[in-house]
């Protein structure tokens, strides 16, 4: 039963507001250890007990947000399948052959490939996956392992903005914002490798020390056994084959990217079940089934702050900031965004944005344009500022926790503060430049 009290607009708007700020806080603090989607959840369902946003527009709300749901879905399926097909390991271990001995060509090899596999699979997949493979790789090889590990993650980010798949962020913001292939590349490829390119080079620079070794390449197991099963790993490589330029084609005709990416998943589940690699049930437990009423829960309450005016009002405001130039457009939505994902995540102020990026629909094509791909930009990449960015770094501190590496928020930070806003300043100009 959902209660509508006879509210005054003032009321409406103050009472959506703090639960929205509480829900944000939320999120960010995790009291009782509660987890981001049940925050979320308890947010949006208490606006539609007041009866502050009404079911049918929530349910509208979700509905018009289907190609992000669908999206996370098959991204991920891809992810855990091409997992379970031993795929991750055999590249963790060719980039550690091509390496030829040399600590600081795998440091780099390990960047190359996050590179990769965040281009095709996302960002989500390089720090959740590679993450693991890695550590095994150079504790085997007998190397330090702190420096490959904050490869893993930092890489992820740095890296997420090469296609519109290689981030969920950009998915969200594309299926408001509608880019062609050719403008986001145009807009976002060439910061992507200032960005990446920054990344590893300072990188080398912190840890130039414990880069200076070799390790022996007989305390690795050979390529092959990484691959579980021939025929399946062949079948799996095919259907990366055909999905990656599916990808490539759909964006350039602005064709929904999850049905490519539930179609790859779906065909790579189809090759699994008849190999008997997995069941159905050991693939759904692949899913991150969560994160869905994290987002659902997030647009929920966006939605009804939207109601309000408020997201209007801070769209009004950014534009003010921004004094009316592509210039302006571009500083202000990177590190507006940026700051925004350090305080409250990246999902949900991506949504936000969103939200707040309506009210700019009318301005000159340059500083729309340059408030969306910024907005991307800060994103994708301001979570490497902190640990409490993105969930996907949060995951990464729980792996390395479950093999007894200590990295705290604050190790975490004295890392992004001497690379991230350097990076984002060089991919901001880039970013304008492109304009």
């Amino acid at each position: 039963m959902f209660l509508f009290f006879p509210l005054s607009e003032f009321w409406r708007t103050l009472l959506a507001s703090i639960i929205g700020l509480l829900t944000l806080a939320g999120i960010m603090t995790r009291p009782f250890r509660w987890s981001e989607a049940r925050i979320a959840m308890i947010g949006a369902g208490t606006l539609l007990l007041l009866g502050l946003i009404r079911p049918a527009d929530a349910v509208r709300t979700l509905l018009r947000d289907w190609n992000t749901f669908l999206f996370f879905l098959g991204m991920m399926g891809l992810s855990a399948l091409a997992e379970t097909a031993g795929l991750f390991d055999w590249l963790a271990a060719q980039a550690a052959r091509f390496a030829k001995q040399s600590a600081a060509r795998l440091f780099l090899n390990v960047f190359l490939l996050g590179t990769l596999i965040t281009m095709i699979f996302s960002n989500d997949a390089t720090a959740l996956i590679l993450t693991p493979v890695v550590y095994v790789l150079v504790t085997r090889l007998r190397l330090p392992v702190l420096p490959y590990l904050f490869a893993c993650t930092f890489i992820a980010d740095s890296a997420s903005f090469l296609l519109p798949i290689s981030n969920p962020i950009n998915v969200i913001i594309i299926s408001r914002f509608p880019l062609d292939l050719l403008t986001f590349l145009r807009l976002l490829f060439l910061p992507s490798l200032v960005v990446i390119t920054l990344n590893i080079g300072i990188f080398y620079l912190l840890y130039r020390k414990q880069l200076r070794g070799s390790f022996e390449i007989s305390h690795l197991p050979t390529a092959e056994k990484a691959v579980k099963h021939k025929a399946y790993f062949r079948y799996t490589l095919w259907v990366l084959a055909l999905v990656a330029p599916s990808y490539v084609v759909a964006s350039a005709f602005q064709f929904p990217l999850s049905v490519v990416a539930i179609a790859g998943g779906l065909l790579l589940l189809a090759g699994a079940l008849f190999w008997k690699r997995v069941t159905l049930l050991e693939a759904g437990k692949g899913i991150s089934w969560p994160i869905f009423g994290f987002i659902a829960g997030m647009f929920v309450v966006v939605r009804a702050i939207e109601d309000t005016g408020l997201t209007h009002k801070l769209g009004k405001l950014l534009l003010h900031l921004s004094r009316g130039t592509s210039f302006g457009a571009v500083m202000v939505g990177t590190f507006g965004s940026a700051l925004g994902t350090n305080l409250i995540n990246n999902v949900p102020m991506a949504v936000v944005m969103n939200s707040s990026l309506g009210s700019i629909q009318h301005a000159a094509p340059a500083i729309r344009n340059g408030f969306v791909a910024a907005t991307m930009f800060g994103c994708d990449l301001g979570p490497n500022l902190t640990t409490v960015g993105s969930l996907a770094t949060i995951l990464w501190l729980l792996i390395l926790r479950q093999r007894d590496v200590d990295v705290s928020g604050l190790d975490y930070f004295k890392v992004g503060v001497m690379v991230t806003p350097l990076m984002l300043l060089a991919g901001a100009i880039t970013i304008w430049l492109c304009l």
